[in-house]
């Protein structure tokens, strides 16, 4: 059995002043994605460069203080690429991992901000990011997709539903190509175990948001239909603290 950890730090270096390193040490997941690193190779501490077993690779924005990925491994990874594509290559935005066995994307989509001042951005990097899930699996590889997809995709999936219909994460444009990704194969793991409302992975730093859990489920592992039989469980790590998102797990076994 092997686990997949996702988690938006929402800033490298705060997390790593909350106890990052202790946390991993005792997670200890055999892969680890985080989004929203915020820093630069050269800013990046000693002791994230190789920590305990794990390779680190990573892809930070050219803006400082901004946006950025990195994925943590300890299995082997025969290959690393981005989309390729320089206005989301520029903020760090996408990493394809190509292991022996399955294909790992850790992916940060953008946030289509308010009046939707991004969201022809965020749009035509959803679009980039199907096209490379369909050539993926086209190639008949297992594909996990984890990160923060800055979508909520049913009203389950939040707090306020009704109140959040024309907010950034929950405009119609953004959960109807989360619905045109699932018609095209791709299966959210967690709702393959849980079907429960009040599940979240984000909470606003604003009136107590996490205390209360009025919060948003807009951090997600998809896989296609090749590597949705090996996945075993899925879970939302809520009592993870250090950023405004928290951890989740998936597990797979191979």
């Amino acid at each position: 059995m092997k686990s997949i950890v996702s988690w938006n730090v929402n800033g490298m270096r705060s997390i790593f002043k909350k106890g990052f390193l202790d946390w991993l040490s005792e997670e200890n997941p055999d892969i680890l994605c985080l989004q929203e690193t915020k820093l630069q190779e050269n800013q990046v501490p000693e002791e994230l460069i190789s920590p305990y077993k794990y390779k680190t690779y990573w892809h930070c924005a050219e803006k400082k203080g901004y946006s950025g990925t990195v994925v943590f491994s300890k299995m082997k990874v025969s290959t690393v690429s981005h989309l390729k594509l320089k206005k989301f290559d520029n903020e760090g935005r996408l990493q394809q991992l190509d292991f022996p066995k399955f294909t790992l994307i850790n992916t940060y989509f953008p946030n289509s901000q308010e009046k939707g001042k991004r969201l022809e951005y965020k749009l035509d990097f959803c679009d980039a990011v199907l096209k490379l899930c369909n050539k993926i699996t086209r190639a008949g590889k297992p594909l996990v997709i984890c990160g923060d997809f800055n979508i909520a995709h049913k009203e389950i999936d939040l707090a306020n539903p009704k109140q959040n219909e024309q907010n950034p994460g929950f405009l119609p444009e953004e959960r109807a190509w989360l619905d045109d990704f699932v018609t095209k194969g791709y299966v959210d793991s967690f709702r393959i175990f849980n079907k429960e409302a009040g599940q979240y992975t984000w909470w606003s730093y604003r009136t107590r948001a996490r205390e209360r859990n009025v919060g948003w489920r807009i951090d997600h592992h998809f896989v296609n239909s090749a590597m949705a039989k090996k996945v075993k469980d899925c879970v939302i790590l809520k009592d993870v603290m250090g950023s405004d998102h928290c951890p989740i797990k998936l597990y797979v076994s191979f």
